[in-house]
């Protein structure tokens, strides 16, 4: 039988990695590093620290400590990507990464503890930590892309001033289970 929270879990990540991928699609590199100031991370530094927590969190998951001795957090918030592919590449990785670990998870697995700077979580603990973690780094990466392209930005969701044509077409539908991310 599939783990409903797992599944569920997997169909959230993918949405917000989408997110993720139509956001720097839509973007040139010089946009991707842009910075309005020194505090505020461009969204190529939002990219080196979300996959620098992926890869901590989600290599090892079930036998070692998320917060991995090798990780050098403080360089995350460093800008070191020279172009977009590279950017890119490393993107996938963080996800790639993810999305091995949590996929072959089994309910007996949802049960057990794993550590994150030696507190102890459940596994579905885990999980949704994540599930609030990426989604808020990613808004921020929707936020400055739109920003950046003004009227040029492709709208990720539905568009404003759209909610009823959008409505009216799922209703015209008929009642069905199914995940709202299986038309992206």
């Amino acid at each position: 039988m599939d783990n409903l929270l797992v599944t569920s879990a997997i169909k959230q990540f993918n949405y917000y990695k989408t997110v993720g991928d139509k956001t720097i699609d839509q973007l040139s590199f010089e946009e991707l590093t842009w910075q309005p100031n020194q505090d505020t991370n461009s969204i190529s530094i939002i990219v080196k620290h979300m996959v620098g927590n992926m890869l901590s969190r989600w290599t090892n998951f079930l036998t070692e400590d998320g917060e991995k001795t090798w990780r050098e957090r403080d360089l995350e918030f460093e800008a070191s990507y020279t172009n977009k592919d590279e950017l890119i590449t490393a993107w996938k990785t963080g996800w790639a990464c993810l999305f091995d670990a949590i996929s072959p998870l089994t309910n007996t697995d949802l049960d057990k503890i794993v550590y994150i700077r030696n507190e102890g979580h459940y596994v579905s603990e885990a999980i949704f930590r994540q599930l609030g973690h990426y989604p808020y780094h990613i808004g921020q990466m929707v936020q400055i892309g739109k920003t950046l392209k003004g009227n040029n930005w492709k709208s990720l969701s539905i568009p404003k001033g759209e909610s009823k044509i959008y409505n009216k077409e799922k209703f015209d539908k008929p009642k069905e289970k199914r995940h709202f991310t299986e038309d992206l």
